[in-house]
């Protein structure tokens, strides 16, 4: 796997100049020409990227999804992730602009603790976001200005550009809850999905199956984990691992009022390893032990 570790590096494959900053970049599209090199089958890079892809086309595998981008869309990656890029089906004349800057531009900054915050960074490529036409003015007059900065080195930079980062990234944020609710019939049938799901998982799982994971649910829903997190916190208040944590809960307690089966026998049922794990989230959840439930019954 090849590694892109330098913002030079990245320009370099694009056939750009030196970037005016060795850290932090804003590239456009434009003028940018791919040179045809073995990197791009397969790479990973050491900084992150906000790409705002205006009319462009070409094919991106990130992860293990692919995506054909024939409109604009505003895409997120965070550093070490496996990315590949067919430059056959790059369009030459694609317009849009690539914010880039290097993991280790964020040392000393609150923004290296909070970036972590922004799930977005581990979204699938279908999972971009769509952005109106002010939207995206809005976030090009911020790219502009971060551009506008790289010129000027000195004691300021760091701080006045990471500042329009952290904007940029405020935005996404409304942007995407803007998309949640303007995709509200699509979101609604994930919600009926992912019910569904739920329900057939705990209907039909044996003790070998284990606990149910976030991984596992946003695979089956052909959703990066993050995403379907935030898609759930912004429709129910609860993110993925509340809600199975909630019908965990909820088979618990039909089994400890309907059934003689032991706190031991449910736990191993419900697919934990060791019953003081499930004792400890069950009265965590409830503010009761399994037993002190199942004696109120009596």
């Amino acid at each position: 796997m090849n590694t892109i570790k330098s913002i030079s590096d990245f320009h370099r494959l694009l056939s750009l100049p030196e970037p005016k900053h060795p850290m932090v970049s804003v590239v456009d599209l434009s003028q940018s020409i791919f040179i045809e090199d073995e990197v791009w089958k397969g790479f990973t890079n050491r900084f992150y990227c906000v790409a705002l892809k205006r009319e462009a086309t070409g094919k991106i595998k990130y992860g293990q999804q692919h995506y054909d981008y024939d409109k604009g869309v505003l895409s997120f990656t965070a550093p070490n992730q496996v990315q590949y890029l067919d430059l056959q089906t790059m369009d030459c004349e694609s317009k849009g602009f690539v914010l880039i800057f290097h993991e280790d531009f964020l040392l000393k900054h609150a923004l290296a603790t909070t970036i972590s915050n922004y799930g977005f960074f581990s979204y699938a490529v279908n999972e971009a976001l769509h952005l109106s036409e002010d939207e995206e003015s809005d976030l090009l007059e911020i790219l502009s200005k971060i551009d506008k900065e790289c010129s000027h080195i000195d004691k300021y930079t760091q701080e006045i550009i990471l500042s329009h980062i952290e904007t940029l990234l405020q935005y996404s944020n409304r942007f995407y809850e803007r998309q949640f609710i303007t995709r509200k019939n699509n979101n609604h049938q994930l919600l009926v999905k992912f019910e569904k799901f739920l329900n057939d998982y705990f209907d039909k799982k044996s003790s070998e199956d284990g606990l149910l994971t976030v991984h596992q649910i946003a695979e089956m829903m052909n959703l990066s984990p993050n995403y379907l997190s935030d898609l759930l916190r912004f429709h129910t208040g609860q993110n993925t691992q509340q809600h199975i944590h909630e019908k965990l809960i909820s088979k618990a307690k039909e089994k400890l009022s309907t059934t003689d089966l032991s706190v031991s026998e449910i736990a191993y049922e419900l697919g934990f390893e060791h019953s003081q794990s499930f004792s400890t989230l069950f009265k965590k959840k409830t503010s009761v032990s399994p037993l002190e439930f199942r004696q109120s019954f009596n």
